[in-house]
């Protein structure tokens, strides 16, 4: 298998986003556009970017695994977890599934959260076409409705935005974007969920923060934390 060379640029930033690397997992920050899959846009998914470099720094001849047991949108940054081998996939794809992966996620969202902490409990339906997901009054005329649960608590605020930790309780399309506008605080930038105004990057103030399970085979607890975005500095002591 032959990857493209990556230049020294490219290898020098795919290096500095590693956060946690071992023989079975590989863990790095996502910058805000990357895809974590290929679609129909074509465009390179991150996970090929890093079989490109570690065929490069391991001087590695055959194929390069990367197996991709979760997803993280791509207008989202944030933490984002690769398994370097067959067992790995297959171990973390059910830990994600059966929710023995517990994620934190950061956002800056436009209106002061009212009350500051709270949980929020609401059924989801999902439209493909428009890929968006709504809060549905009446989950006994939707069949496909999914009850969605999150934590939140608001964490400190600038003069225009405020910034809210999410604990994720269960995994619905766009889960928190959708919820946390619907109950009336949407994501800068998110225009698809109310945001008045798109980021300059054309993602959203949305990040995975923190991730913490138990090491799928040397059962050892794995806890980590991503950088903050630059464009995050200023709220919140950041």
């Amino acid at each position: 298998m032959i990857y493209r060379t990556l230049s020294q640029v490219e290898y020098k930033d795919l290096e500095s986003r590693i956060l946690y690397e071992d023989n079975h997992l590989l863990v790095i920050f996502k910058k805000t556009g990357e895809i974590v899959q290929g679609d129909k846009t074509g465009d390179e998914p991150v996970g090929e970017k890093y079989k490109a470099f570690i065929a490069m720094r391991d001087s590695k001849p055959g194929q390069v695994f990367m197996g991709i047991p979760h997803r993280l949108d791509r207008p989202v940054c944030g933490i984002t977890v690769f398994a370097k081998t067959s067992k790995a996939l297959e171990r973390m794809s059910a830990m994600f599934r059966e929710g023995d992966v517990h994620k934190t996620y950061w956002a800056l969202v436009c209106s002061r959260p009212d009350p500051a902490d709270g949980l929020l409990e609401d059924w989801l339906v999902r439209n493909e076409k428009m890929n968006k997901s709504f809060i549905c009054k009446d989950p006994g005329r939707h069949k496909d409705a999914k009850i969605a649960r999150l934590e939140y608590r608001t964490l400190g605020s600038t003069d225009r935005y405020w910034l809210v930790e999410v604990n994720l309780m269960t995994g619905r399309h766009h889960q928190i974007r959708c919820q946390l506008s619907g109950h009336g605080f949407c994501i800068k930038g998110d225009l698809k969920y109310g945001a008045p105004r798109s980021n300059r990057d054309g993602g959203i103030s949305l990040m995975a923060r923190h991730i913490s399970f138990i090491h799928p085979v040397r059962k050892t607890p794995v806890e980590i934390t991503a950088p903050v975005p630059s464009d995050w500095k200023g709220v919140y002591g950041l």
